[in-house]
């Protein structure tokens, strides 16, 4: 492929290459994985072509569990190719992608991938999506109890997470673009996912309810996984300021290429688990 072979390396140097002011994520740093854990996400020279466009180019990236990264760039860099590549949606052209030590296709039940969709059926309320997407999902039933009852206290819950009430008998095709935005956040982490990919996540959110929105994934990840692993955030946004306390590190992409990974400290130290106020979306 002619297309292909004259196409530029990558410009990213390896992480012991870095000057300090583009410091890789180091394994284990900020996570309480162990010393031999997995990557949460491992990418080798990761490309994605669409006919003759390169969206992608050659990416070697490594986030160690326990992770919090804020992806960011301009429109066309190629963020929600990266995370649709990881989510396993769609197969690098050229490279190899891990999740966990696996294939993407095969960490599906520990990954949960929020798009610019919000995938929710318009003609049915936020519960009776909520309820579905439980079933889904699957999950033990509490010894004796019904598990309608118990899929029904789910979706209550995650709702209540997100500041949506459970008993708002509106069509989602009726919410606000707000509203529909949290009520997606709230069918992503139905699954309790190790590894959590946000596509814009704060998009048609006001300022209140995007904050409330971050105290919920800072709570969310602050918890383990059932793996036992820390739970790892990658996260797209234009909105680097509002995003910052979620951004233990920062990744930025230009043009499909890695042009900068930078470790920014920890992520806020307020992680207290309170549900999203309801505001004017």
């Amino acid at each position: 492929m002619a297309i292909w072979k004259d196409m530029p390396t990558a410009t990213v140097a390896k992480p012991d290459e870095r000057a300090p002011a583009r410091a890789a994520i180091r394994p284990g740093q900020g996570t309480s994985a162990t010393a031999d854990a997995p990557a949460a996400v491992e990418l080798q020279r990761v490309s994605r072509l669409y006919g003759s466009f390169v969206a992608l180019r050659e990416i070697t990236l490594k986030l160690a569990a326990g992770s919090s990264v804020v992806m960011l760039g301009e429109n066309g860099a190629g963020k929600s190719t990266l995370l649709k590549v990881i989510a396993g949606l769609q197969s690098p052209s050229y490279g190899q992608v891990t999740v966990f030590g696996e294939e993407p296709r095969d960490q599906r039940g520990t990954v949960a991938y929020m798009s610019h969709a919000t995938m929710l059926y318009d003609e049915l309320t936020g519960m009776e999506n909520l309820t579905y997407f439980a079933g889904l999902h699957g999950g033990s039933v509490p010894s004796g109890g019904s598990r309608r009852a118990h899929l029904r206290e789910r979706a209550a819950h995650a709702l209540t997470e997100v500041g949506l009430d459970p008993a708002n008998t509106r069509r989602v095709g009726e919410y606000s673009q707000g509203m529909r935005q949290r009520a997606s956040l709230a069918r992503v982490l139905l699954s309790e996912p190790d590894l959590l990919l946000l596509d814009e996540p704060f998009s048609n959110l006001d300022v209140g309810s995007a904050h409330s929105m971050i105290t919920r994934l800072l709570a969310y990840v602050a918890e383990p996984a059932q793996s036992g692993l820390a739970r790892t955030l990658l996260l797209t946004t234009h909105q680097a300021e509002l995003a910052q306390p979620l951004a233990r590190s920062t990744l930025t992409l230009s043009g499909g290429r890695l042009v900068a990974l930078l470790e920014t400290g920890k992520a806020a130290a307020s992680r207290t688990s309170a549900p999203m106020q309801t505001g004017a979306d």
